[in-house]
């Protein structure tokens, strides 16, 4: 590759002697070698001077797609937008709407997947404190931070042809031959393979490390059942079902009526359960990549150059992303892992060990439910919460039909699920049946935003998949289709098809595909506010979230809800972990802290520091979002954190330093005017110390994790 620094010994011969960081756990390298990255053995003239052949690992399927990125026109980081392009409000064209490029959609998915996971507001820290223009040291140029390398591109399979998790490498032209790195980005939510860009995926690409995404066999699959029109690996829209993405197999004979069907929710697979396998594919698909691109040539075959042995990886990526990373790290058994950091973890403890958790003085008796169970209950109470006046000033509470959230209100009294006779008594008590649940009252303002936009398609979108729902079922009702102005489900416009690799995020409602009852009394209805039960009561549809929350003890559910929960034994790997207090969509006492818990339980050479920041929550991207005005006054941005993180486990692994002890890090928000805070600085992201005051220090004794308040 042009601009790599450094120089190849092209003997062909592989030192048998380089670094081992991990010898000991290996008892043949070889052995090991061949295993983990798919090599052949060329006979030498003894042990220590065979010649390891790069191949293709077993699980690609398919073609492997390779391209290169100049960093001007087009680059790894940004597809030739620069930080300007990012920050830019104006998305990518498509020149025929109809028949985008792969190119275009690249460039598409890029910009969206990014301007998701962070916000983009100078004033919220985007340029200044994070962004493609800071470098890997933290500070802020005038660059716009284009990444000039090369990307490889192919399915992971398991020889049914219906997986198809899609794996992407990209290695920029600053990799350091003489220090190789990997990171790891499995896409955050349900996103196709882009979907840790802005995360794990920047920071590993200003480091100079390799970066290995996976769309965890989530992605953005969709079937448009109408049409028969599915995706190919680069998701331009094909009729061709052979190297799709994902192909929904209905019944014969099922009626389309306008449905979509959407891989995570569909492909009956339960893809979560693999998460952690998927990640430690990306990984060998990785070294594979770098062998091929970087490796000596004999006889124009790549060698093996590149090994776990001697190339530093760190498991990350943030929410669903961060829980497939500690995932592989549970399931690592060949060394590829070194360390781990992840952001807000969707990670599901199983509850074995005995650890207990106590919130100040506290024992948390309400967490380490499994995210069905909870997102089912919030499913429930979170519209008629959200018209307590104890959250009157609720960042999009707007959002929020309040006739409609009265109607759900009354409908939970009669149903016998709230006690209250009257609308106010009833919201509130609907906010306590919250807290009740595990959340703490720091998500209190969260609730609103988080039905309106988050809540219901995940309550939705797991149900089936842990139901291993075909699209035909009508699981609860559901189904996803695009509306019309009526409402009523209609066919998709082919242009926004067209166009969902590229603007889409894997979980209906998205790119024109909606969330539609279709057991609405008066005929089928998008979700929301006029979607009515079998009464013909406006009450966001009572009845559909009755069924989702009775679904959670349904015995194929239950079975792949515990298919996906985890034992937090980390082998003794180093991790981090950084979580926001205030999260609503992935509640700190149902994840990060049981896990913790656990870990400190169950793994007996713990290396794992807990870090829960004050003020932060799940979506960054909402703290700059003009629509919801009171995110910027309130929260800080956890990426802040993450990257932070990011850094603590570098320096571990590479220089010794020690990782910092598990804390509380008690930030400040910007406050100020809703929808017009003042421009963050340092003063509201203090660092993560590596000394904690008393007060702040997260301790675990006598199987009990302490966490001050």
């Amino acid at each position: 590759m042009p601009g790599l620094p450094g120089s190849f010994n092209m003997l062909g011969i592989i030192d048998m002697t380089v670094r081992k960081r991990r010898s000991t756990r290996r008892p043949s390298r070889v052995t090991h070698l061949a295993a983990a990255a798919g090599v052949l053995l060329l006979a030498g003239c003894g042990s220590d001077n065979e010649v390891l052949l790069n191949s293709q690992p077993a699980f690609v399927a398919g073609t492997v797609q390779r391209a290169t990125f100049d960093g001007s026109t087009n680059d790894l980081l940004t597809a030739g937008l620069g930080k300007t392009g990012l920050q830019s409000a104006v998305s990518p064209t498509i020149g025929d709407a109809l028949n985008p490029t792969a190119a275009e959609l690249r460039r598409l998915a890029i910009y969206n997947n990014y301007r998701a996971l962070v916000d983009t507001t100078s004033s919220g820290g985007f340029g200044v404190l994070y962004g493609p223009n800071v470098d890997s040291s933290g500070v802020a140029g005038s660059s716009e931070g284009k990444i000039a390398g090369t990307e490889y591109l192919a399915y992971a399979d398991d020889g049914s042809g219906k997986q198809n998790v899609t794996m992407l490498v990209q290695i920029p032209s600053t990799f350091n031959l003489a220090s190789p790195c990997i990171v790891t980005a499995a896409s955050s939510g349900s996103r196709g393979v882009y979907g840790a860009i802005a995360t794990a995926g920047e920071w590993g690409l200003k480091k100079g490390c390799a970066v290995a995404y996976t769309d965890k066999g989530t992605g953005n699959g969709a079937h448009d059942l109408a049409t028969n029109t599915v995706f190919d690996i680069f998701g331009r829209p094909t009729t061709a079902t052979a190297g799709a993405q994902f192909v929904a197999t209905p019944p014969a004979g099922t009626a389309a009526s306008n449905r979509i069907a959407v891989k995570h929710a569909h492909s009956q697979q339960n893809p979560e359960k693999d998460w952690g396998k998927f990640t430690l594919q990306a990984v060998k698909f990785a070294l594979f990549a770098l062998n091929e691109e970087l490796a000596p040539k004999v006889n124009n075959a790549a060698t093996v150059k590149f090994t776990p042995a001697n190339t530093l990886v760190i498991a990350s990526s943030v929410s669903n992303g961060g829980g497939a990373a500690l995932a592989a790290a549970e399931l690592d058994t060949e060394g590829l892992i070194d360390g781990v950091a992840v952001g807000e973890p969707q990670i599901q403890p199983d509850g074995s060990g005995g650890a207990v958790v106590k919130f100040g003085a506290n024992t948390v008796s309400n967490g380490g439910k499994s995210l069905m169970d909870y997102t089912a209950q919030g499913m429930l109470y979170q519209p008629c919460a959200a018209l307590s006046s104890s959250v009157a000033a609720a960042p999009g509470v707007a959002f929020i039909n309040a006739t409609a959230g009265a109607g759900r209100c009354a409908s939970l009294a009669a149903k016998g699920l709230l006690s209250a006779t009257t609308l106010a008594a009833q919201a509130d008590e609907a906010l306590a049946k919250i807290r009740a649940a595990g959340w703490l009252p720091e998500s209190d303002l969260l609730h609103a935003s988080h039905f309106a936009f988050a809540v219901p398609a995940i309550a939705v979108t797991y149900v089936n998949t842990y139901a291993q729902a075909n699209v035909a079922d009508n699981l609860c009702g559901y189904g996803f289709a695009a509306t019309g102005t009526d409402f009523k489900p209609t066919a998709i416009a082919p242009a926004a098809f067209a166009r969902l690799f590229g603007t889409g995020n894997g979980i209906p409602p998205t790119s024109g595909i909606n969330i539609v009852n279709f057991n609405n009394p008066t005929g089928a209805i998008i979700e929301g506010a006029g979607s009515a039960s079998a009464g013909g009561v406006f009450d966001y549809n009572l009845d559909g979230a009755r069924c989702i929350a009775a679904k959670v003890t349904d015995a194929t559910v239950a079975a792949n809800i515990k298919a996906v929960q985890r034992s937090g034994r980390l082998q003794g790997k180093p991790t981090i972990i950084v979580h926001g207090r205030n999260d609503a969509l992935v509640p700190v006492n149902h994840s990060s802290r049981p896990y913790v818990a656990q870990n400190k339980v169950n793994d007996a050479n713990s290396k794992l520091s807990y870090i829960e920041v004050t003020n932060a929550q799940h979506f960054d991207a909402f703290i700059g979002n003009a629509a919801l005005p009171g995110f910027d006054t309130r929260f800080i941005p956890l990426h802040v954190y993450f990257n932070r993180a990011m850094d603590a486990m570098y320096d571990n692994l590479k220089n010794g330093k020690a990782l910092p002890p598990s804390q509380v890090v008690r930030t400040t928000p910007r406050g100020g005017t809703a929808g017009a805070a003042p421009a963050i600085t340092a003063a509201n992201v203090p660092a993560i110390s590596a000394a904690p005051a008393a007060a702040d220090a997260i301790t675990f004794s006598a199987n009990t994790l302490t966490i001050p308040q």
